[in-house]
């Protein structure tokens, strides 16, 4: 097992394992491309100006071992501060000594911040003539889109580095070196296949996760099993160490827009189970159903329409049903309106209605409202010409009767045409009937 660490206690295999150097580090094959700039900051010999950088990424990618390599290898001093506990005094003090030892040393220090999207606009302000006058290098770590969480003068002075989450066989290659480094396991464990794939598949990509469920695995396996010496750890003891995969996902971040977009472009593609696995996601990181239940709305009247009339009725009873019983039991009639508008025939033919009759409105062509439609229920209204000649269409046969609706700028205008599946097949029969009645001489 690691070696001990504060208290004598053990160190965390994520950390006793911690890369030393970037040729170390798994994964991160962009992000680590030769002359790039983390490559270029972690350069002793590189002459050019040291740039800020913004790390962002999911938890377990890698950010904080990056930036403390980068500090090491470059021989800069390397401080650190996080945002959950840092105040703006915190910035200013930090900035103080990074200035002081700049000077003694001719370096400027890396200064590592986590979570820089907790940083308020003052707080990150702060940051500015430090980053600005190069008395810092910063690297800033966020697991947030910095396009909604940094602000844009600190964007402007930093280069921004993408970190992705671990494809599968990085995360096996970070068990392996686990259970054989002689400053892991050192290979007084076996993993059986099993075991080994749960892992991969619940840590989400994530190397951090990865390592400590192992760990907790692995003593879950010495409790079962002995001593400690030549402990098999099985998929059971798994299972018994992490209840499930973590879910990336940000309520006010890009995940958050990433995963909505992909439901309702899944359901406008009739997609059903891939609607499905992204309706699961956004419940199980605990999106607010109401949002949820509004988009199917949305999706009801925008993209399936009058091809099946029945489709707004559904999703705004979704909607109520989730006022009345809410969640857990409201992912029920969620996924219920999510398969039944991912299945139905779609049209977005009133969408587009609406939107080319604004646009008439809009550019001007509106025009008087027919003399025979103008309201008739008050005094000289009459003597106007109001109402004059109006035809009742009930007082018709056919319930319809050939008169002048339309202003005159728009009197050939053709704003509704229906797409021909599900019952807009029968409306697009009604549409050619009727518009023969109103054009008849």
């Amino acid at each position: 097992m690691a070696d001990s660490g504060l208290w004598g206690a053990p160190v965390p295999l994520a950390v006793a394992l911690r890369p030393q150097t970037l040729d170390e580090v798994v994964g991160q094959s962009q992000a680590l491309a030769a002359g790039g700039p983390l490559r270029q900051l972690a350069d002793p010999h590189h002459t050019g100006a040291a740039s800020s950088l913004i790390l962002w990424g999911p938890p377990g990618t890698g950010k904080t071992t990056l930036a403390s390599i980068v500090a090491r290898a470059s021989g800069r001093r390397f401080m650190e501060l996080s945002a959950v506990t840092a105040g703006v005094k915190d910035v200013r003090e930090v900035l103080e000594t990074a200035r002081r030892e700049g000077e003694l040393s001719s370096r400027a220090p890396v200064l590592f911040l986590d979570e820089i999207h907790r940083f308020s606009k003052a707080q990150q302000d702060a940051l500015l003539p430090g980053v600005e006058n190069g008395v810092v290098v910063l690297i800033a770590a966020t697991t947030e889109n910095p396009s909604f969480s940094v602000i844009s003068p600190l964007l402007s002075r930093s280069l921004l580095v993408t970190l992705n989450p671990l494809e599968p066989g990085d995360i096996e290659a970070v068990i392996e070196r686990a259970l054989h480094s002689p400053q892991g396991l050192a290979g007084a464990i076996e993993l059986e296949a099993g075991a080994a794939g749960d892992l991969v598949r619940l840590s989400g990509g994530d190397a951090r996760k990865a390592l400590t469920a192992l760990e907790a695995a692995v003593a879950v396996a010495r409790e079962r099993g002995g001593d400690g010496s030549g402990i098999s750890v099985n998929a059971e003891d798994v299972s018994r160490a992490i209840t499930g995969a973590r879910v990336r996902y940000d309520r006010q971040g890009d995940q958050h827009y990433d995963v909505i977009s992909a439901f309702i472009k899944s359901v406008r593609g009739s997609d059903a189970d891939a609607a499905l696995h992204y309706l699961a996601r956004m419940i199980e990181a605990g999106e607010d159903a109401r949002f949820i239940a509004r988009r199917l709305i949305i999706l009801a009247a925008e993209d399936v329409g009058l091809a099946e009339p029945q489709a707004l009725t559904m999703a705004v009873s979704a909607a109520q049903a989730i006022a009345l019983i809410g969640m857990p039991e409201g992912r029920i009639p969620l996924a219920e309106v999510t398969i039944f508008l991912a299945l139905a025939p779609k049209s977005n033919a009133a969408y587009v209605a609406i939107g080319e009759a604004q646009k008439a409105v809009t550019e001007g062509k509106i025009g008087d409202v027919p003399p025979a439609l103008r309201d008739a229920h008050y005094p000289g209204a009459a003597g106007s010409g109001h109402g004059v000649g109006y035809r009742y269409p009930h007082d018709d046969p056919a319930g319809i009767v050939a008169q002048e609706y339309a202003p005159q700028p728009t009197s050939q205008d053709v704003y509704y045409r229906p797409s021909g599946r599900g019952f807009e097949k029968e409306l697009s029969a009604r549409s050619e009937a009727i518009a023969r009645i109103l054009r008849a001489p």
